[in-house]
């Protein structure tokens, strides 16, 4: 039976990718504790475990798999790439530019230390930094190398062993440093910065909760004026009396979303008078509502008044007058009509969720989540730029031709002193992928790839890549983790922790940047999203989240490109 499975996996050796994938992603989910391996190194140990049965893949397989991933990095990061390139992302950019050199540079120090080779070297770098990309790029850098074939397949070989061993203080220790020291380092209470800067923010300004609940910041209530000074009176004027902004600075919006007026049912205007006996649908943040009850009259049960479809809905940010300002000023002057009974809930910028309040300025590309009635939400979806329904369509024409092109222009070749130097099919793909998703940021009908696609070409296309080169470095990997084990597991810390105390000490002396920013742009330019959500439970507060979309769009594409550098630097 055994041999059997034997022969059947090295005959059908697709069977032995899927084994693999199967048991990386079930044993990646497990934790112990807080701990966990992370899909992509369980999907490499158990690649290695499979690879021991000596089962032959052809490299074509990884090389497709991993730029179908590639793309899809480029994709997901190319509105903040783009964007950082100009106005105050210029800083953030430099900053991610110093922190990813020093890992480079710390990296290919320690590696000639220790005599490693390009492959060596390549491994240390990927999984001390996270960036299991670099595992592509340097495999293709290696193999245009002019050395034998057993030299190459040394280096390709020590690739993995490096990795395995560096990643998980990679993951972890990234996450201690910046979380932990990092507050330390820079001398600051964390969660007081933060409380400090959402202050200087202007408050929040919209109901930033995850779900809604019984809790839910935003209501809705029906009140009966009767007798009241309002009658006769404007729409806009009862809106107003509740004043324009909280003792701590939050922004108020109130909304007449209904009336009851002399038994009808009407949609007001700003503009509608108040009649004698009126009901009214007020919707506004709780504690807005509830303070200005008493003055406004009898609450009331009115169901049909009250019966009004409420919509979430995700809108992509397109409209260029709206960006690069406060979202206070724009909805204070763009939206003051539009965006009536309208409230932002969250917004997402490549990935990661924004602090929601009044000074954050939108970017293009970026997700607002809009609740409120479904007619008011509807119209407000039409000024932010694009609704961003719910779809399952991918435009397969854009992803398959923006390969093509890119891996067309990464396979030139040109030597300087002898020295062939090419971006390689995956930088190409890399970059196509960049301009693809700033094109789709910039027109919403160009090349969309929805949410669980994108998920898809990400995860299975690296992991698949990662389950081959575990399968194929299988016979060699445990001999080169018996000779080397420790040896690589403290080169790996120090190759994670130094960079981050350069750019702890850069930020804060250099750049001057705010300490939560500068623990953000840290974990950003790094690409390790565990260390955001380590600095934001310590922080207790999304700000960090503001320094690192930027630098995280930066670092995924300078920290993979350095797969090439190091080749050449060690080679």
């Amino acid at each position: 039976m055994w041999q059997w499975l034997v022969e059947t996996l090295r005959t059908y050796p697709e069977i032995a990718i899927f084994l693999t994938l199967g048991l990386g992603f079930w044993v990646g989910k497990l934790r112990v504790g807080s701990f966990s391996l992370g899909v992509v190194t369980s999907t490499l140990l158990a690649g290695v475990l499979v690879g021991q049965l000596e089962i032959t893949i052809s490299g074509h397989v990884k090389s497709t798999f991993f730029l179908m991933f590639l793309f899809a990095v480029g994709y997901g990061v190319g509105p903040q790439f783009f964007r950082g390139l100009k106005g105050d992302g210029v800083q953030q950019v430099l900053f991610a530019i110093l922190q990813c050199v020093a890992v480079l540079a710390t990296a290919v120090v320690v590696g000639r230390y220790l005599g490693y080779d390009a492959g060596g070297t390549a491994g240390l770098l990927s999984g001390s930094s996270t960036i299991s990309a670099v595992l592509g790029v340097a495999t293709d850098s290696i193999n245009q190398l002019g050395i034998g074939a057993d030299e190459k397949k040394a280096m390709l070989d020590a690739m993995p062993v490096a990795y395995a061993v560096t990643y998980l203080f990679g993951t972890a220790g990234s996450a201690w440093i910046l979380a932990t020291l990092g507050p330390k380092i820079l001398r600051v209470d964390i969660a007081e910065e933060c409380r400090k800067y959402e202050a200087e923010m202007g408050g929040s300004l919209g109901a930033n909760e995850d779900r809604l609940t019984p809790a839910t910041q935003l209501v809705m209530r029906a009140y009966r004026l009767g007798d009241s000074p309002w009658v006769g009176r404007t729409v806009r004027e009862f809106e107003a009396s509740f004043g324009t902004a909280t003792a701590d600075g939050r922004p108020i919006r109130v909304f007449v979303e209904r009336m009851r007026q002399d038994g009808r049912l009407i949609e007001p205007t700003p503009e509608t008078r108040i009649g004698k006996d009126a009901v009214l649908a007020i919707a506004g943040r709780r504690e807005i509502v509830l303070s200005g009850a008493d003055a406004i009259g009898k609450e009331v049960d009115d169901r049909e008044l009250l019966d009004l479809e409420v919509m979430i809905l995700d809108v992509v940010v397109t409209n260029k007058a709206l960006t690069g300002r406060p979202l206070i000023d724009v909805v204070r002057t763009d939206l003051q009509d539009i965006g009536r009974g309208v409230f932002a809930r969250k917004i997402i910028r490549s990935g990661v969720e924004m602090p929601l309040h009044a000074t954050l300025e939108l970017d293009r590309g970026d997700t607002i989540t809009l609740v409120g009635a479904r007619a008011d939400v509807e119209r407000a979806a039409t000024a932010f730029g694009y609704a961003d329904r719910v779809t399952e369509a991918t435009d397969m024409v854009v992803m398959g031709a923006g390969i093509v092109l890119g891996a067309l222009l990464g396979a030139l070749t040109f030597e300087v002193g002898g020295v062939p130097l090419s971006l390689s099919t995956s930088g190409g793909a890399l970059i196509a992928g960049l301009v693809c998703g700033w094109l789709r940021s910039v027109n919403r009908t160009f090349g969309r790839i929805p949410a669980p696609a994108l998920w898809v070409f990400n995860n299975i296309g690296l992991n698949t890549f990662i389950a081959v080169v575990g399968i194929s470095a299988g016979p060699g990997f445990v001999a080169g983790l018996k000779a080397q084990g420790l040896e690589l597991f403290m080169a790996g810390l120090i190759v994670t922790t130094v960079p981050l105390v350069i750019g702890l000490l850069a930020g804060k002396y250099i750049f001057r940047m705010k300490a939560p920013i500068v623990l953000g742009a840290c974990a950003g330019a790094r690409t390790t999203t565990a260390a955001l959500g380590a600095i934001e439970e310590a922080a207790k507060s999304k700000v960090p989240a503001l320094g690192y979309t930027v630098t995280y769009a930066v670092g995924n594409v300078l920290l993979t490109t350095w797969g090439v550098i190091v080749v050449l630097l060690m080679s």
